[in-house]
């Protein structure tokens, strides 16, 4: 489902994904249909403009198998068009819902998510957590799915979530065939971290605690300790523990890690450095301190990450 505003890639990529399933079976796996409020050309965000083959009220929701509603600028309007969430909350109970990137506010608005732990691009969780407290909001993974309900985080991440409903209904083989042709590197784990999403919080207004964060963020690698971010924020470790977590959102420990794995994974892209050296310039110590904490936050191995996301150059000019 589109409107005016979506995301033309939120829409084309699982649309691909679908439709790669139908010319590899030589059959028609997927009847695929693009519906709007209006059927015609809709105009997306970046002014890209895709043809909706039909208008919903043209659709009866007991046709639909799988909704599948994009993301994209325009959202914030189109959650609030009553005749999108009430064709929405008027689909059946074993209709397969998902939603690409912020798509998520649309089946929120609709009411069909309610109490769900779902996730959006990072760069809209926090307002989708606060303006529908119902949801558990996690921003981190590529997708979730919880039964019949799949979400998912931004653009790429749709057709991650696309292949994992392929393989829910054709098998592996099949998904990972149709990943092939998409040229993809590797179809992503839904449990896979957002890569793109920054792990650092915006820093608080100048005073102690922007002066830790400051601290922190300057070298990682330096001694982090309550003990030392305290002193720096001529507080004590008391207050200090209790006015940081209250205005920065987690504790000064949580940051500090938060902040070392940023920095961990801008020196996987950027340098060709072993993996000891980065783990020490980022604050870890060692490479298996680094792996483990890496491997939780992000999803994948220190090794794996930079494998899939340097920006080392591998053709270098012999001497």
């Amino acid at each position: 489902m589109i409107y005016p505003g979506f995301q033309s890639l939120d829409l084309t990529g699982p649309f691909e994904v679908f439709a790669g399933v139908n010319q590899l079976l030589a059959a028609q796996a997927y009847e695929l249909t693009v519906v709007a409020a209006q059927a015609g050309p809709v105009r997306s965000e970046s002014g890209l403009a895709l043809v909706a083959d039909s208008a919903i009220a043209e659709v009866s929701p007991d046709e639909v198998d799988t909704l599948v509603v994009v993301g994209g600028r325009g959202v914030m309007e189109a959650r609030h068009d009553a005749e999108l969430t009430t064709w929405i909350q008027s689909m059946g109970p074993t209709t397969r819902m998902a939603s690409i990137c912020s798509g998520t506010f649309v089946l929120a608005e609709a009411g069909v998510i309610d109490g769900q732990t779902v996730t959006t691009h990072w760069a809209r969780a926090r307002q989708l957590a606060d303006e529908y407290p119902t949801l558990t909001v996690d921003p981190d993974p590529v997708f979730i799915r919880n039964g019949r309900i799949w979400t998912s985080a931004g653009v790429t991440a749709g057709i991650d979530l696309a292949l994992a409903m392929v393989e829910a209904d054709h098998g592996a083989a099949i998904a990972q065939t149709v990943a092939r042709w998409l040229v993809m590197f590797l179809r992503r784990p839904g449990s896979q971290s957002q890569f793109a999403a920054p792990v650092w919080s915006p820093p608080v207004a100048p005073g102690p605690i922007r002066v830790a964060q400051d601290k922190i963020q300057s070298d990682p690698s330096a001694d982090l300790s309550v003990p030392t971010l305290a002193a720096a924020a001529s507080m004590s470790e008391r207050h200090f523990l209790r006015i940081f977590s209250r205005d920065v959102g987690c504790s000064p420990s949580a940051y500090v890690e938060r902040i070392r794995v940023d920095t961990a994974r801008r020196l996987l892209e950027e340098r060709d450095d072993g993996v000891e050296v980065i783990a020490r310039a980022a604050g870890f110590g060692t490479a298996e301190t680094m792996r483990r904490i890496f491997v939780r936050r992000v999803g994948v191995s220190p090794t794996d990450y930079r494998h899939r996301f340097t920006m080392a150059t591998t053709d270098r000019t012999p001497a």
